[in-house]
Formats: structure tokens, C-alpha cells, sequence
């Protein structure tokens, strides 16, 4: 087995970071988590050490981010979102600990109706952004400024941003990879699979892109 690696995860009691979590620990990883309510996050393993805390509330982001390989966060807050840009303010404070920890590597979950820096929405989800989407234009915003903030201030970290399309909770629908273009609605497993996956490509590295299923 290659060299056991420490994830530290922010969302990991979501639908899509509790397969996270599953799956690192499959994998012989070790997992940190900060969470709201540990209860939600229901494993038992040696290797999972469970924080409970608010990202918005968290004192010491220096001494959770020490000694680990790889920073995933899969955050929303949609209600929380509307008022203010969260997720924004905690990457602001992220990337410098990050930065004073010596940890290069970050995986931001964003969805896929968030524009990416440079780049327009396909006309497709553009229009459903605006439409049966719009009540979480909060949230896509949120997103974009993340997007922004590392695009123009984090050019030293080994940042990635998987903008899905997270649907169901249901059994595995295939194998999700990188596009520009192409957008698949997944499950939540399947989600957490490309994100693990993603999290180890070195071509991934300051990409914006989406994910949708190989064909064939």
C-alpha cells in the first residue's frame, strides 16, 4: 500500500463528505473532520479524529490544517448564503494557514451552476441557474468568489475546484471525469469518488471544471 496520507475535511457530515469520509478510511487514509454535530458522522476508526466546531467559529485553523497532506472542503450553507459570502471568508483564512502549515494541496467542492473565473456558464446551465436554480444564486456567488480568490491570490497552492452536479443519494451511476463543458448529475457516492480521485491527479491542479460520467 503507498504511504498512508492525513485528509483534513470541512463538510464532512454532507451527503456527499460522509462518502468521503468512508471511502479514506477504506483506503487506509487517515481523516480529520470538523463538524457541527459529531453524531452526524456515524464511524468508528483509529484513524478518524472528529473536531466539532463551526467553520465560521473555528479559533485555531493553524493546528487543524498542521501535519496533514491534502484540505477538502465541501461546504453550503444555502440559507446562511444568501446574507453573506461564508464559505469566502473561511477560504480567506484557509489558505493562509495553509500556507504557515506547509500544506499545498486543497479540494473545494463548488456546484456546477457557479462560473468559473474566465469562462462563461454553457448556455444549458445558465439557464436553469437563472430559473428553477435561482433561489440559490447566493450560494453560486459564494462560490465564484472562492473561485476568484484563489485564481488571483493562491497561484503558490496546489488548489482544485470541482464544480458538480450532486443529485441523489442512490447507488452508483458510473465514473465521473474532469470536463470543461460536459455536466452529468451525480450521486453523492459518485461525487466523493471524483473528488478523491481528483484530490491525487497533479493535472487537476488549478483547474475549475466539471465533472460528468465516461461514456462507454
Amino acid at each position: 500500500m503507498s504511504q498512508q496520507k492525513t485528509f483534513l475535511v470541512f463538510g464532512a457530515s454532507g451527503q456527499t463528505g460522509q462518502h468521503f469520509v468512508a471511502l479514506a478510511l477504506k483506503e487506509g487514509q487517515k481523516v480529520r473532520a470538523l463538524v457541527r454535530t459529531p453524531s452526524k458522522l456515524a464511524f468508528k476508526s483509529p484513524d478518524l479524529h472528529i473536531q466539532q466546531g463551526d467553520i465560521s467559529e473555528v479559533s485555531d485553523l493553524d493546528a487543524l490544517v498542521q501535519g496533514t497532506d491534502f484540505v477538502i472542503a465541501m461546504l453550503g450553507n444555502a440559507q446562511m448564503q444568501k446574507k453573506t459570502k461564508i464559505n469566502t471568508a473561511f477560504v480567506q483564512r484557509l489558505v493562509p494557514a495553509m500556507r504557515r502549515q506547509g500544506v499545498k494541496r486543497l479540494l473545494y467542492q463548488a456546484g456546477g451552476l457557479s462560473k468559473p473565473p474566465g469562462r462563461p456558464l454553457p448556455a444549458a446551465l445558465w439557464v436553469v441557474r437563472n430559473t428553477i436554480a435561482r433561489s440559490y444564486i447566493g450560494q453560486h456567488k459564494d462560490n465564484e468568489a472562492v473561485m476568484e480568490y484563489l485564481t488571483d491570490e493562491a497561484s503558490d497552492l496546489e488548489w482544485m475546484v470541482h464544480r458538480a452536479g450532486i443529485g441523489s443519494n442512490g447507488p452508483s451511476k458510473g465514473v465521473l471525469a474532469r470536463s470543461e463543458k460536459d455536466f452529468s448529475i451525480a450521486t453523492f457516492a459518485d461525487c466523493a469518488a471524483y473528488n478523491y480521485r481528483t484530490l491525487m491527479d497533479p493535472s487537476a491542479v488549478h483547474t475549475c471544471d466539471l465533472s460528468c460520467y465516461r461514456k462507454g
